[in-house]
């Protein structure tokens, strides 16, 4: 599918209307051959049709809501839609009430004229970085998909739905880098905002702490577009590219870049060889701080006490009903004392600190997404809890990093399609949003002339 950008063109100019767009769109959701069937869990395919026959209308008449009325989009599975039920990718919620309304996001999406499709799967309850559902299996990531690839999670519907054209964009939410992982391992671009900016009211949630909602897109551009609407714009004031011999970036050592996979580490170095080819200055830094995550984590983080807080009660009576490698990640929340949880707050408050004289100087850090392309479904098929464990663990751990620090942050694919898919980040002060999709556009430029 076109960018969105193109795509508003197209439908202003009447060279397409909504309707062929959706149309395309559901045809792609219903392919018995491809991933429809996994990537979405419902789709209100009248709703969408009736409401891109009303934008076709609107615009005959010159009464459109906007200049991306009648684009089609997706919505991750915990986002409330009026009158549908938010399960977040468990059967543990399926017996909650239609939602009452709209959360804010979804408004904004409709409020632009947007069509949204329907809702995509995610891991459950979206605490995990591979994408895996047990409850209504799992969407392939579109490279090797003849052997299957964990499409990364846990907006892993949404991902797919982008990468293989079932949504011009789609809503995800970002926790310890659910956006930007699937983003990476489905080969598209995957945004964290500085989490603040956009509401949350009406998704389910994992830590209110850390969680985020952002856009996954094909373009740094169209993530830019869905990101403003997100946060109450019209999604036409998207910062232009920034001149590459405009850049500063510091390119963090040690921490993020231990056991990256070959493949990776290839990728990356030449990621930044293009940078600096075009004029952009990257430095290597040191963040010492960063190796005392995983002691300051030991116990869960914020994440797993804060989970436990909402799920307590539902764990009580249902446990059986969880994925259960969810499960074991949500019940150490039992065990973290107040006291414990405020060591983590004061070390996040510390390494905040830290991460700000670092990037003094800096536009922004660029890191490796993930340190490996997306492992295979068949890697996980015996069940064994500790690779489960230590593969997640390494998928989210460069990601983490953004949301434990209150960044900004994008990944933005670094091959180009059909080769193993291999993300670049970004990571921005916070709210410094504006710039860090500005320097993105740059770098997403950079990196595809690279590749010829």
């Amino acid at each position: 599918m076109k960018p969105i950008v193109r795509l508003a063109i197209d439908l202003a100019s009447g060279a397409v209307r909504s309707r062929t767009l959706v149309d395309e769109c559901l045809d792609r959701i219903a392919d018995p051959a491809g991933e429809g069937e996994r990537a979405f869990l419902t789709v209100a395919a009248d709703r969408a049709r009736a409401t891109a026959d009303a934008v076709d209308a609107m615009r005959a008449a010159g009464t459109a809501p906007g200049p991306y009325a009648g684009i089609p989009v997706a919505v991750k599975d915990l986002c409330d839609i009026e009158g549908e039920v938010s399960t977040a990718g468990s059967t543990v919620l399926g017996d909650r009430p239609p939602a009452a309304a709209d959360a804010p996001v979804a408004a904004r999406l409709r409020a632009a004229g947007m069509v949204v499709l329907g809702r995509t799967n995610m891991t459950e309850f979206a605490f995990s970085g591979l994408g895996l559902n047990s409850h209504y299996d799992t969407p392939r990531s579109p490279w090797g998909r003849e052997v299957g690839h964990i499409p990364g999670g846990s907006s892993s519907g949404t991902a797919v739905a982008v990468a293989d054209g079932m949504a011009a964009a789609g809503l995800g939410t970002d926790t310890g880098g659910s956006c930007r992982v699937p983003a990476a391992f489905c080969g598209i671009v995957g945004y964290k905002p500085t989490a603040r900016r956009i509401p949350l009211d009406g998704i389910v949630p994992l830590s209110f702490s850390l969680d985020s909602a952002g856009p996954l897109a094909r373009t740094v551009e169209c993530c830019a577009i869905v990101d403003d609407i997100f946060a109450g714009g019209p999604g036409t004031d998207v910062p232009a590219a920034r001149p590459p011999d405009r850049m500063r970036l510091a390119a963090i050592q040690d921490y993020v870049l231990s056991d990256l996979d070959d493949t990776v580490a290839g990728a990356y170095e030449a990621g930044l060889a293009a940078l600096r080819a075009a004029g952009v200055e990257v430095v290597e830094v040191d963040f010492p701080e960063l190796d005392e995550l995983p002691t300051i984590n030991a116990k869960g983080g914020l994440a797993t006490a804060e989970a436990y807080h909402w799920h307590r009660e539902l764990l009580a009576s249902r446990a059986n009903q969880y994925d259960q490698r969810v499960r074991i990640r949500i019940e150490p929340g039992v065990d973290v004392s107040a006291a414990d949880y405020i060591d983590v707050l004061l070390a996040r408050q510390r390494l905040i600190g830290a991460a700000s004289s670092r990037l003094r100087g800096f536009d922004a850090f660029v890191l490796p997404t993930v340190a490996i392309v997306p492992p295979t479904m068949a890697s996980f098929d015996d069940g064994d809890p500790a690779y489960y464990s230590r593969t997640n663990l390494l998928c989210l751990r460069n990601t983490s990093v953004g949301n434990f620090l209150d960044s900004c942050s994008i990944s933005v694919p670094a091959t180009p399609p059909g080769e193993p898919p291999v993300g670049i980040m970004l990571m921005g002060r916070p709210m410094d949003d504006p710039n860090l999709f500005s320097l993105a556009r740059t770098t997403e430029a950079v990196l595809a002339n690279s590749w010829g």
